[in-house]
């Protein structure tokens, strides 16, 4: 069964105007679209042609002669995953136990969003910034191109994308300020919440 493209979860527009149309039409539909291709083919008659997304990228993480297959698999999961972390009027701050988590972790909520900010910006090159869970406690975390940070052993919650693709028609070479903006007006603490529930 090959590997598809999921819809976004919104309209294009409806992120505006902290992400535009043109950019989140660009990224799906172009370079999340070409992940998607890239992986079917790389896959294709291949015993990981019936594998979950989860486990192509467990099984080829760290192994140099499958690097092709990583990078697609794990671009076709992180973006999937960014897209949903994110909601038209989103942002705001977390409820319930999430929130009290995240107090427990950082000291407070906006010391997460500081620490997160700071890993996406100081990011060298591509990658991401993450929250996640390692053993029961949350942590900020920042990974390199396509890295995962399920390979080590890490539950992801939420994650801003800072390949310059993901910002750079709406925000130029301001990281700072499209990570600001994804904190503040686009993240999607319901999800957030649910991934927090599944652990």
């Amino acid at each position: 069964m090959a590997f598809e493209l999921p819809p976004l979860p919104y309209d294009y527009k409806d992120l505006e105007p902290h992400i535009s149309a043109k950019t989140l039409e660009f990224h799906h539909d172009k370079h999340h679209a070409g992940y998607v291709t890239n992986l079917n083919n790389l896959t294709k008659d291949t015993p990981l042609a019936d594998k979950s997304l989860e486990e192509v990228i467990k099984e080829t993480a760290n192994d140099s002669s499958k690097a092709g297959i990583f990078n697609n698999a794990a671009q076709v999961w992180n973006h999937t995953f960014y897209w949903n972390g994110m909601k038209k009027n989103g942002g705001g701050s977390p409820s319930g136990e999430l929130a009290e988590k995240i107090n427990s972790s950082f000291g407070s909520f906006d010391e997460f969003k500081k620490q997160f900010k700071d890993a996406g910006a100081t990011q060298f090159g591509s990658g991401y910034a993450w929250l996640v869970l390692e053993q029961g406690e949350l942590k900020v975390v920042k990974t390199p191109n396509a890295a995962n940070p399920m390979t080590s052993g890490q539950t992801p919650l939420v994650t801003a994308d800072v390949w310059e693709h993901a910002y750079y028609l709406d925000y130029q070479n301001r990281r700072p300020d499209y990570l600001q903006t994804f904190l503040d007006s686009l993240v999607n603490w319901d999800f957030v919440a649910q991934q927090y529930a599944l652990r």
